[in-house]
């Protein structure tokens, strides 16, 4: 796993700050990466974020780093996405088993789809709400780790090929 991370995320992000790029522009970055790598909108993540660091002039290359580096956090956050929707807009809760969810969508496809649909952007604006919150404060954590390791760089011996 440690050698996943190392190869995945760390070696990316130390040859983007060999070529310049800032350690504040990465954890930006990476930060929005992240969040958007764990929103509740199955496989929206690599478009959206491509957007949103053209939008925000980002680093596209660290943006789909920490995307992609969350991605099973996504699968694991869905149901607390959707549960927290649910909760603030006092819904009730959507039944994650499968014998019942296929039931309806057999029996009531419509109906299923636009409760679906309901609970999926409920989920999506708290996703939202916590993103507003959590990727200013993921920027200023991954700051001073990623001008540490710009740091590391300066040390690094200079090998001519």
């Amino acid at each position: 796993m440690l050698s996943f991370v190392q190869r995945r995320v760390v070696k990316p992000v130390m040859d983007l700050l060999r070529m310049g790029a800032t350690p504040e522009r990465l954890a930006w970055s990476l930060a929005m990466g992240v969040m958007i790598g764990i929103n509740p909108v199955l496989g929206s993540t690599t478009v959206l974020a491509l957007v949103l660091a053209s939008a925000f002039r980002l680093n596209y290359v660290a943006s789909q780093v920490g995307n992609h580096a969350v991605y099973p956090l996504q699968l694991l956050l869905l149901p607390l996405w959707i549960k927290m929707g649910s909760l603030l807009f006092g819904m009730p809760g959507l039944k994650l088993g499968r014998r019942e969810l296929m039931h309806a969508v057999k029996e009531h496809p419509w109906q299923t789809t636009k409760a679906l649909w309901t609970w999926e952007w409920h989920a999506l604006v708290v996703w939202a709400i916590a993103a507003a919150v959590l990727t200013p404060l993921l920027a200023m954590a991954f700051k001073p780790v990623l001008s540490k390791m710009l740091e590391r760089l300066h040390h690094e011996p200079v090998v001519e090929k």
